[in-house]
């Protein structure tokens, strides 16, 4: 599967629920509200955006990150992975489009673990994560599906699940202008081990942000434990 920057960008806009545009420094102008792998992040995990910025660019080149891309529609289930500690199943049958993220946080890039094919883990890297964005279908356990919000059964904060096919069910899904085909979209995450909940049904892991958390320490807890480095696609 071969993705050009317009199918990108109509995923992205897929997940924030509005349609953005190339930013392009001559036409656009540099005032143009430029949407950050950062503003993204936070958007999807808590909803945070701008509100009263109605239209978004994207600075593919900064947005995106081409060198780890994956395809793994057809890869084999054979070999047995380990990140973080715990098993990593790849998400066989989908594309991982990769995000920029390297250099973008504070205590730098031990999170992601080595580059290049391994079947082991390695000190100091996070476990894989599986994030589905289509909240109006979740129910029951993560009926606050990824989002701080009430109605969680094993408490307020951020979930995700190191099982695809759960994040499958909640996957979000769009109809591409460019291509006219369908496709599922999810986010692959690193998720910090420290500050993850194994809730009671262990394919549902639980970042605890508690009521009345103020904004700035929510957007803290968020960015310290579980980060979004890769979108999954895959067509229907």
């Amino acid at each position: 599967m071969l993705l050009d920057s317009n199918l990108k960008l109509e995923v992205i806009s897929s997940l924030l629920g509005q349609t953005l545009q190339p930013y392009d420094k001559t036409r656009c102008g540099v005032t143009a509200p430029v949407l950050s792998v950062q503003q993204f992040h936070l958007h999807n995990l808590v909803g945070k955006q701008n509100a009263h910025v109605k239209e978004f660019f994207v600075d593919v080149e900064r947005f995106f990150d081409p060198r780890y891309d994956c395809d793994f529609t057809n890869v084999s289930d054979s070999a047995q992975c380990v990140r973080g500690g715990e098993i990593y199943v790849r998400p066989k049958g989908w594309y991982r489009i990769a995000l920029k993220v390297k250099g973008k946080y504070p205590d730098g890039d031990t999170w992601l673990g080595t580059d290049g094919w391994r079947s082991h883990t390695v000190p100091g890297e996070w476990p894989v994560s599986y994030h589905g964005t289509h909240v109006d279908r979740a129910k029951g356990i993560i009926r606050s599906h990824y989002r701080a919000g009430h109605g969680a059964q094993h408490g307020r904060g951020i979930y995700s699940t190191p099982d695809i096919l759960v994040a499958e069910y909640f996957a979000n899904t769009f109809t591409s202008q460019t291509t006219g085909k369908t496709y599922k979209v999810i986010l692959q995450n690193r998720i910090n081990p420290a500050k993850r909940r194994i809730c009671a049904e262990p394919r549902y892991w639980l970042i605890p942000v508690h009521e009345g958390t103020p904004a700035e320490e929510e957007k803290q807890i968020v960015e310290g434990s579980i980060r979004p480095y890769g979108i999954l696609i895959k067509e229907l």
